[in-house]
């Protein structure tokens, strides 16, 4: 496979090849058909067959003959043994050290375009890997009037990658697009709920390109929440077009960590998905909340934001994910079923967790470092994860009754019964997997790095 792709390289020579195209490439290779690359990739069907349509193309006039996704194997591998005839007719110092060289590199090309892992993949990406059904699940939600959709997970998992797919097929349908991260709002918009709520309804009203009128609805003797519920029902909902509108909340966790202000505006929002079950105006509305697990450790157990609509939580990714990630990032090792076997312990080691997957990806695809290495210092100080998992222990520290918690599950290859609430926080924060309030730890990452730090604490 990887004398293939550097095959096509070479072929190509005056013009390289986008990631996308590689993968294309790859799994044609593969035996895949362009349904399974559309599935595994993010990427629609009929891009699909376009890029591969454009590759055989280039790869027709380079060659000078008829080349398609049926006859690849028979082309490249008459194009190799040529190749192989033409090289033995040098002598070994022509061959050169660049030709090995080339043999055993990534796409070097490739790496210099791929940014270091941090927010949102962006729309088109082939960096974005799909992980069904989840992209169904909420693009096919998102038609349902008056519907209510929360996405959570620890953070760097792809909540905000998966929403703004879903926005961009709402748009697609024709749907209007508010989308507020509160992460964007000025601490002391948190010091009232009126004030929250008149900056939430000023934001809303310029989005969706209405002049803010609040004084004319705003009514201090009914409350916030009801003069809130008007402006949206009497003029926002009254006044836009007939398309439905998404309103995407991202972020929310901002506001969980003002009680405040959290104990009215999310049973606001779910009263207003429950109106829309009797009320034809309220079904335009169409709300989608995202937000961070790990800050539900200082809230109470049952202050959860939600028991209606419907929930999404963003699973692992899979060894075949991880597989078709890493041809993402140019590692044309990782095409065949022994790349599969050198990328298990990578995918086993973080739990298949999207973020430390991709940093990974990205340090081998720049050449930093080997995956050997890699995975030996993966949980020292000196690793790629420190950082991330310096984060994790300090929100350890802050609660004592969660760090003995993590010292019962670290001491144990068993599941070990834990707390109620300390079975959950854990979870939320991504470190372990749950079976009722039985708990053992997510990944040996996890376990290998807070086995060395509360050993030393202790």
């Amino acid at each position: 496979m990887e004398d293939i792709l550097q095959a096509v390289e070479r072929i190509l020579q005056d013009k390289p090849l986008a990631s996308i195209q590689w993968f294309v490439l790859s799994q044609s290779w593969l035996g895949k058909t362009y349904d399974e690359m559309a599935e595994v990739s993010g990427y629609r069907n009929n891009y699909i067959k376009e890029v591969g349509s454009e590759l055989w193309q280039d790869l027709s006039v380079a060659l000078g003959k008829k080349i398609t996704k049926k006859n690849l194997h028979l082309a490249l591998d008459k194009y190799l043994q040529e190749k192989i005839g033409d090289q033995e007719n040098q002598s070994q110092e022509n061959l050169g050290e660049e030709s090995s060289l080339e043999m055993v590199s990534p796409d070097l090309s490739l790496a210099s375009k791929i940014e270091f892992p941090s927010g949102p993949v962006p729309l088109g990406s082939p960096l974005y890997i799909n992980r069904p059904p989840l992209e169904e699940l909420v693009c096919n939600e998102i038609l349902h009037p008056g519907c209510l959709i929360r996405i959570k997970a620890p953070r760097k998992t792809g909540k905000s990658s998966l929403l703004n797919r879903m926005i961009a097929y709402a748009r697609k349908q024709g749907y209007q697009i508010v989308y507020l991260d509160f992460q964007e709002a000025d601490e002391d918009i948190f010091a009232s709920l009126d004030k929250f709520l008149r900056w939430f309804c000023v934001n809303v009203s310029r989005q969706l390109n209405l002049l803010p009128c609040l004084d004319d609805f705003w009514d201090t003797e009914m409350g916030s929440k009801v003069s809130c519920k008007i402006y949206f029902e009497a003029y926002l909902l009254q006044y836009i077009e007939q398309s439905p509108v998404v309103l995407a909340l991202n972020e929310v966790h901002r506001v969980f960590e003002h009680p405040n202000i959290a104990q009215d505006f999310l049973p606001m929002l779910r009263f207003w998905h429950e109106q829309a079950k009797q009320d034809q105006i309220w079904q335009k509305l169409r709300m989608v909340v995202v937000h961070t697990t790990e800050i539900y450790i200082p809230l109470k157990l049952n202050q959860s934001p939600f028991n209606v609509g419907i929930t999404i939580t963003l699973p692992p990714l899979t060894l075949n994910q991880v597989q078709n990630l890493a041809l993402a990032y140019g590692l044309h090792w990782a095409a065949d079923s022994e790349g599969a076997k050198r990328l298990a312990p990578l995918q086993a080691m973080v739990g298949g967790h999207p973020y430390l997957v991709s940093l990974a990806l990205y340090h081998l695809c720049h050449e930093k470092i080997t995956l050997e290495v890699l995975l030996e210092s993966a949980s020292t100080q000196v690793g790629i994860y420190s950082q991330h998992l310096r984060e994790l222990l300090r929100l350890l520290q802050k609660e004592p009754e969660l760090m003995s918690a993590m010292e019962k599950v670290i001491a144990t290859d068993e599941k070990v019964e834990l707390d109620a609430i300390a079975a959950y926080k854990l979870e939320s924060m991504g470190l372990v997997q749950l079976n009722g309030n039985q708990a053992h730890i997510k990944c040996e990452l996890y376990r290998f790095y807070f086995s060395q730090q509360l050993g030393r604490s202790g």
